[in-house]
């Protein structure tokens, strides 16, 4: 099983596009989730713009005022869609396994940089978690780091920080270690900023049903 996880900093633009589609064919992912789309009103035409395959099923969650935006998709010869949750920072799949009937649930996360929306998108997946109660992974990108070592030149931890560590602790998470690299966020600059703002996050029964998983970072697209 491998997923994609990308933010890809809006799909409006046509190259951009086409720098996704030549991604994914050549990552051969059963599950991706772009973060960050800039679109409302996804379609099957977009979709194909982006993956250009005839098995894919999807479900995306629209930009608000040309930002955020979530889209996951999936190879439904691989998975079939069960239910679908849509919420204000995720969007959010059941997926029962179509050759080992393995039931589980994935959320795709673009989270806000508000601290009080991000309590609120915290609330939200604590409900989604709750709502299915089955195997459960959350990935995307939380525009926040758990650690200061995680963000380039920052030695203090913060309160939003310690928040997202009791998140993934109060559900008995699995923070995945991440390879290939320290950081999965850069904005060059003269003053480059660097941050691991893109996470893996997978209950102790996911992680039990694939037990070789692995994260790593090309530094543009996460994946695991």
């Amino acid at each position: 099983l491998k997923i994609l996880s990308w933010n890809v900093r809006g799909l409006s633009d046509c190259r951009k596009r086409l720098i996704v589609k030549n991604l994914l064919r050549e990552w051969k992912c059963v599950v991706i989730c772009l973060q960050e789309t800039k679109l409302t009103g996804m379609d099957r035409k977009m979709v194909g713009n982006l993956w250009s395959y005839p098995f894919v099923d999807w479900v995306a969650l629209d930009a608000v005022q040309t930002a955020s935006g979530v889209l996951l998709m999936w190879d439904r010869r691989v998975l079939e869609r069960m239910e679908v949750l849509v919420g204000s920072f995720s969007v959010s799949v059941r997926w029962q396994g179509v050759g080992d009937g393995f039931s589980w649930a994935c959320s795709g996360v673009y989270g806000p940089i508000d601290n009080n929306a991000r309590g609120l998108m915290w609330d939200e997946l604590v409900g989604v978690q709750q709502y299915w109660n089955v195997p459960w992974c959350c990935i995307g990108d939380f525009n926040i780091v758990r650690f200061p070592s995680e963000r380039l030149d920052n030695s203090r931890l913060t309160p939003a920080m310690e928040l997202f560590s009791e998140f993934i602790e109060d559900l008995n998470l699995i923070d995945l270690p991440l390879e290939g690299g320290s950081y999965t966020w850069s904005r060059g600059s003269d003053r480059p900023s660097m941050s691991r703002i893109d996470r893996v996050l997978v209950s102790h029964d996911w992680e039990e049903q694939y037990p070789d998983v692995t994260q790593r970072t090309d530094f543009t697209s996460p994946c695991f």
